[in-house]
């Protein structure tokens, strides 16, 4: 396979919760060992970017690499792992397959046929290549956040049906499996916490992502700039479903993190990637955080009289960081040019952004006490 075309898993890849859980000294110490020092859970949900193998037949043959990988949150996967060995007050849990397969940071539906009938209804409405509101039905999704397709979807209900069925089959293998591993770490870890084994009385779950501030034309050039209201901060966007201050929203009061905590953590990331502007962290901005954070923060509200008696702080949090930052100045010049590859992470890069990640989390501990 050259590297221009997709990346593929072998078909029937099945994926184990030792293989994606990742923590300080991971070989040399025990996971019970390391849940004893962790105090942030954190999980990349779009991080995958290889395809099980059973589902090349659906895609459309002009699908590339490029458009494979900027359709993922591969960039954050080597900073994660690589902060993960470096502290160990995280324990880091990876999806191992991309959102293509089924989106986790999305609700999953009941009917994923029925879901997905409805997005092609609509993509079809619209036009290939125009925009197209999937709004509730982009647990899988036939074409790119560029509106690129995807997937060769059947016209007929069978077709489409065998096609969520090889879907969530292979889904059984990788993005179930990160699913599963991160609420049984997150229960154990809750019960860590309860019991007084928290190294800082304080569980924070984090759902760690990237966004860039530019789309993909039809020849692979990830240079369309993004429409004012949907960019990122320079650096990071951290969000608990509150308002751009984290405080709760009238509409919707039910905040993840509590108002005061996530705007010591943005405090924390300016301080930890040396920002000029503090305007280069921002809260609930474009994003308000999604499933992963409200499934999180729900648990913990429930949670909410034992914490309180316990004298135990629960947050969930959501990471969306600047695409072009994870990637470093010259490999996002580079897939700004027309192109179907990708280009490899540079390691003296994502060594330093992990030291950052380390060194804000470190300082957020600070500001907390």
């Amino acid at each position: 396979m050259s590297d221009v075309e997709p990346l593929f898993l072998e078909p029937g890849r099945a994926f184990t919760a030792e293989e994606i859980t990742f923590f300080a000294g991971r070989g040399e110490r025990t996971l019970e060992q390391a849940l004893a020092d962790a105090e942030v859970l954190v999980s990349c949900p779009h991080s995958g970017a290889a395809i099980p193998g059973e589902l090349r037949r659906f895609l459309v043959p002009e699908f590339t690499r490029r458009l494979q990988f900027d359709y993922t949150d591969c960039s954050t996967a080597p900073i994660v792992r690589r902060w993960a060995e470096i502290d160990p007050s995280i324990i880091y849990v990876e999806n191992p397959h991309p959102r293509l397969v089924r989106d986790p940071n999305r609700a999953r539906p009941d009917d994923l046929a029925e879901r997905l009938t409805e997005a092609l209804r609509r993509v079809r409405e619209a036009g290939l290549f125009h925009r197209v509101d999937l709004t509730g039905v982009d647990a899988i999704r036939p074409v790119t956040f560029s509106f690129f397709p995807m997937l060769a979807v059947p016209d007929d209900a069978a077709g489409v049906a065998e096609l969520v069925e090889a879907f969530v089959d292979a889904g059984t293998r990788g993005v179930d499996v990160y699913q599963q591993t991160r609420e049984a770490l997150q229960e154990r870890l809750i019960s860590q916490a309860l019991a007084g084994g928290s190294p800082s009385g304080s569980l924070t779950a984090l759902s760690f992502h990237d966004t860039m501030n530019h789309t993909t034309t039809r020849q692979g050039a990830v240079n369309v700039e993004r429409a004012p209201q949907d960019r990122l901060p320079a650096v990071v966007a951290l969000s608990n479903r509150g308002t751009a201050s984290g405080d709760p929203r009238a509409e919707d009061p039910a905040v993840t993190m509590d108002p005061a905590r996530i705007r010591l953590l943005a405090q924390a990331h300016r301080d930890g990637f040396d920002v000029a502007d503090p305007d280069d962290v921002a809260l609930n901005q474009p994003d308000l955080g999604s499933q992963e954070i409200i499934a999180s923060g729900a648990r913990f509200r429930e949670l909410a009289s034992e914490a309180g008696a316990a004298g135990v702080r629960f947050d969930a949090v959501q990471a969306e960081f600047l695409r072009e930052l994870l990637l470093g100045a010259a490999n996002a010049a580079h897939i700004a040019q027309p192109g179907t590859d990708w280009p490899e992470p540079d390691a003296a890069h994502v060594d330093d952004l992990a030291h950052r990640c380390a060194a804000s989390w470190a300082r957020y501990r600070e500001l907390v006490r």
